[in-house]
């Protein structure tokens, strides 16, 4: 992971900036390598999902790259551009793409982080096993963190809820004075904060 102030890598951290990196790619799309490069993501004005997991050839990791898979295209309509993420090599991304049915839907890019220098700096690095947990990082198009969420290697994530949250992310981009409550789904009720609101919001959403 390189940036222009190598000192400000400490940890990602929500609400602020993410350094630009490259990481180098398995592209199951296209059948070749290549990298992806969040500064042209940047300039292209999409968000950007990181989807950490501890390892090629696992058990639980081809369960939930096959979940985001099912849900990738929805995410490409909101301008998403999804990245899966461990520090295997890209050809191990290959060979497991192609011997793993669970994979054969998988059309997002599967990116390369054997030095674990950009696992590093979204703290999901597990310096005794030198792998990932289970990280998923939502990244804005100006570049700030919008959400963070780690799981322990045991338990697998939920494409739905991941669809759900940027659905929710897109909408307030668009909105940015209101919010959104918890289970919020495209076409519910948000809320638009204010002194008349406070501890009315019961009234303001069921009005």
């Amino acid at each position: 992971m390189s940036c222009e102030h190598e000192h400000e890598l400490d940890f990602a951290k929500v609400g602020q900036p993410v350094p630009e990196f490259k990481l180098e790619t398995f592209d199951p799309e296209e059948g070749f390598f290549g990298e992806v490069d969040l500064g042209e993501l940047r300039k292209a004005g999409k968000w950007v999902v990181l989807f950490f997991y501890p390892a090629d050839f696992t058990f639980v990791c081809p369960t939930e790259l096959a979940d985001l898979a099912a849900k990738h295209a929805e995410l490409k309509e909101l301008g998403v551009e999804v990245i899966s993420v461990s520090t295997d090599t890209k050809f191990s991304h290959m060979a497991w793409k192609n011997d793993e049915r669970l994979l054969e839907n998988v059309r997002y890019k599967m990116a390369a982080d054997p030095t674990g220098i950009v696992s590093r700096f979204f703290d999901v690095y597990d310096f005794e096993t030198g792998l990932a947990l289970r990280g998923t990082f939502v990244i804005s198009p100006e570049g700030v963190l919008a959400s963070s969420e780690i799981n322990f290697y045991n338990v697998g994530r939920n494409a739905d809820e991941l669809l759900r949250k940027m659905k929710a992310n897109v909408y307030l981009k668009e909105n940015p004075n209101e919010v959104c409550p918890a289970k919020w789904e495209p076409g519910k009720k948000t809320l638009t904060p204010g002194e008349g609101m406070v501890g009315n919001v019961y009234e303001a959403l069921n009005d």
